[in-house]
């Protein structure tokens, strides 16, 4: 990610981790640090708004969020300091970007697209969840065991002890929410009604990159080759193998398919019904996956390669490898008109992808 979307620290530094990131796609946390480092890159900064028919990227070199319309007009929004992560209410259409160097959270109203709340947090905020039920916000906070919940309503927000989180997912169907650290064998399972937190494992240590789907979570084990689905009910795993350092998934509720990009492997493992369906070579390195499941396509976006593979999934070969954008790390896509965008490491903070 760019300068500020870098989750850093000296426990990261392990053998795994530095094959993980090169120098050459990482940078530091802090935006007043510019050498490059080792982190691993938050893929949460790029998001669709159904309320508005907006995309929104973040421009974390200027502290600033990308708005872009349907017609592909942008316009840039200034936010706080360090922006890290990005979500969206498609109910209401207000949108979060935690600002992970100020220990805040700018809300925009997606309507006027102008800031108007800054939410502060407890510590360094990071990762985002969206419950559009009950219109609250979950933002999670590195160095902390503070979950910070803000209340959409009102943007007033308060501090929960559920443990620091590198991923946030909200299941309205179970009431629940699940924190993912990276440096963990489980999974917090948060009640929000009580605070209640169940550890619910997860087979291995280092999990980067999860996803619900119904009542299984998947999680990606960086330091092996396989994804587990976790029962959210026994909590039995099933392990599912793919290519060497699973780091991004995406789904397909409609045909039960699993897509799982592998970093070290440089591959694409599809799933159908959690059965291996093919294993589909990209360029080195992907980091970050989209699907468009109306058009049957995947993207993977592969930063130190400056490149986007795009996936016929019917075919189930690389349709188009795109290599025109400056190192793209996350990607958004307006599932009406199906243009597709990438959050870029490099100057320009997005680009729009041809049409395919």
């Amino acid at each position: 990610m760019p300068l500020h979307i870098i989750r850093n620290s000296p426990r990261l530094r392990l053998a795994t981790l530095l094959t993980l990131i090169t120098v050459a796609t990482s940078f530091s946390l802090c935006a007043q640090v510019p050498e490059p480092q080792v982190g691993i890159i938050n893929r949460d900064a790029a998001v669709y708004n159904q309320a508005t028919g907006k995309i929104y990227i973040l421009d974390a070199t200027h502290n600033a969020v990308s708005v872009i319309s349907s017609d592909n007009a942008a316009t840039s929004v200034k936010v706080g300091s360090g922006p890290v992560s990005i979500g969206a209410n498609n109910v209401t259409g207000m949108v979060y970007v935690v600002n992970n160097s100020e220990r805040s959270v700018s809300v925009l109203d997606g309507k006027t697209d102008t800031v108007v709340a800054t939410v502060p947090t407890p510590a360094r905020s990071y990762a985002v969840a969206v419950d559009e039920v009950g219109n609250k916000v979950y933002i999670s906070n590195i160095f902390s065991n503070m979950v910070t919940v803000i209340d959409g309503a009102t943007n007033s927000a308060t501090n929960v002890p559920a443990g620091g989180a590198d991923g946030v997912i909200v299941d309205n169907d179970r009431k629940r929410v699940y924190l993912l650290h990276y440096e963990d064998t489980i999974v917090a399972e948060l009640d929000p009604a009580t605070g209640a937190v169940t550890k619910i494992p997860t087979g291995a240590l280092h999990e980067w990159g999860f996803l619900r789907a119904g009542n299984t979570l998947y999680v990606g084990h960086v330091q092996d080759a396989d994804v587990a689905a976790i029962d959210l009910e026994t909590h039995a795993i099933r392990k599912l193998p793919t290519g060497s350092m699973p780091c991004a998934l995406a789904y397909d509720a409609n045909k039960a398919q699993l897509y799982v990009a592998s970093y070290a492997s440089g591959t694409v493992t599809v799933f159908d019904k959690e059965t291996v369906a093919a294993t589909i070579k990209v360029p080195a390195h992907p980091q970050a996956v989209a699907l468009d499941a109306e058009k049957a396509l995947l993207y993977v976006a592969s930063p130190q390669q400056n490149a986007v593979a795009v996936i016929d999934l019917q075919a189930r070969r690389v349709l188009r490898t795109i290599t025109t954008v400056d190192r793209p790390y996350a990607l958004a896509i307006n599932p009406t008109t199906h243009a597709v965008y990438t959050a870029n490491l490099g100057n320009a903070p997005f680009t729009l992808l041809g049409k395919q």
